[in-house]
């Protein structure tokens, strides 16, 4: 069978991982990204549950991406008076032996591109996809020329709109965040411990670092699009004034390292066409938490459907059928997420009384779906 020639755009979580999957299964395999470095410190930290975590396993990257990061046992859930909501496991069924883990965005990055070069994938930097096709820059001609494209470049995506010039656009989702660093405090509380707290102008994420400082960030309900995130430490630790532990955080020398607009997009009713394909955010920005695990589920998935069988055009079909009802689910989960995060006084009133009585017990139900999900084996 004649070699598939398969060009991905974007270099991130779901370009690397799709590169390092589509070479196990024997592709030719060129990744083409738009900024100089694919990796960078762009964004800030991530947690990957261990639905991600089974598919960086298929992928051979596991081992790699928890020496990039580190173990989180408990997940906690606080009202902005520090009463506890809830505790559960983090990002896993409480008998599962794997641990979630938490890392720099940009540390995944670098262990996926590093595993895909070394499975024999091309990547080529400072090149971006514009769409035109044959004529246009060196990202066109190769798409053009390609047996499969896969889309891998973000909620921006420029294969989404070569799919369909008239499909959905991403809007904000009235929520923007920053994130950091700070020194560590007593307050914080024990290691391996991820705290969330619903405060009065803000959610509050922090989680001890094993190296002494605290990891945090926070989200912001704002209606209308801020023309530029230009809060500093100080005024960010005012917005906390009324929450004792986000305060203390904030006031012990937090830095802010990365800074975002939350976005929603509308569900995308052309993701494939037989020769591209949407993978990760390009197709379904979920949220939730689950970002990256997603687009690692979706990397291994798709070529599992391409090595299934010759028939390229079904096989792309069988995986978008197969992830859309997946993704869906989840987007609706993270949409009540953010309503959580967006509610106003009373709404928040309600949900600090009724959490403690239903969250911890309801978790395990309500997640089951999510973390039991195993993506399956690719050749090595």
């Amino acid at each position: 069978m004649e070699q598939l020639k398969a060009v991905v755009i974007g270099a991130g979580v779901a370009g690397a991982a799709s590169a390092i999957a589509l070479r196990r299964i024997g592709a030719e395999v060129t990744v083409y990204e738009a900024y100089p470095d694919p990796a960078g410190k762009v964004g800030a930290f991530l947690s990957l549950a261990v639905n991600g975590l089974r598919a960086l396993e298929t992928l051979g990257c596991l081992d790699a991406v928890r020496a990039a990061g580190f173990e989180v046992d408990r997940q906690r859930m606080w009202s902005g008076r520090g009463k506890l909501l809830g505790d559960v496991p983090r990002g896993r069924p409480a008998g599962d032996p794997l641990r979630s883990v938490t890392l720099m965005r940009a540390d995944l990055v670098a262990a996926l591109r590093a595993e895909a070069v070394r499975a024999g994938a091309r990547i080529v930097v400072g090149e971006r996809l514009t769409g035109t096709g044959a004529g246009g820059g060196v990202a066109d001609e190769a798409a053009a020329r390609a047996d499969l494209v896969v889309g891998a470049d973000g909620l921006r995506s420029a294969v989404r709109r070569m799919l369909d010039p008239d499909g959905p656009e991403p809007a904000y989702a009235g929520l923007y965040g920053l994130a950091g660093i700070a020194p560590g405090v007593p307050e914080a509380g024990p290691g391996r411990t991820f705290n969330l707290t619903f405060g009065r102008r803000g959610t509050f994420l922090h989680l001890p670092a094993p190296d002494g400082t605290v990891w945090w960030s926070v989200q912001i309900a704002d209606p209308a699009v801020p023309a530029g995130i230009g809060l500093d430490v100080e005024e960010l630790a005012a917005l906390f004034a009324d929450e004792e532990v986000p305060r203390r955080i904030l006031g012990a020398g937090a830095r802010i390292d990365a800074t975002t607009l939350f976005h929603v997009l509308p569900p995308v009713p052309r993701r494939q066409d037989g020769r591209c394909v949407l993978v990760g955010d390009a197709a379904h920005p979920v949220g939730a938490g689950q970002g990256a695990s997603m687009a690692l589920e979706d990397a291994v998935a798709l070529a599992r459907a391409l090595h299934a069988g010759p028939d390229r055009a079904a096989a792309l079909a069988a995986f978008d059928h197969g992830r859309a009802a997946r993704a869906g689910k989840l987007a609706r989960s993270a949409a009540a997420n953010r309503d959580a995060k967006t509610a106003g006084p009373l709404a928040a009133r309600v949900r600090d009384a009724v959490m403690p009585l239903v969250f911890t017990r309801a978790y395990a139900r309500s997640t089951g779906w999510l973390y039991d999900y195993r993506p399956g084996a690719l050749p090595q």
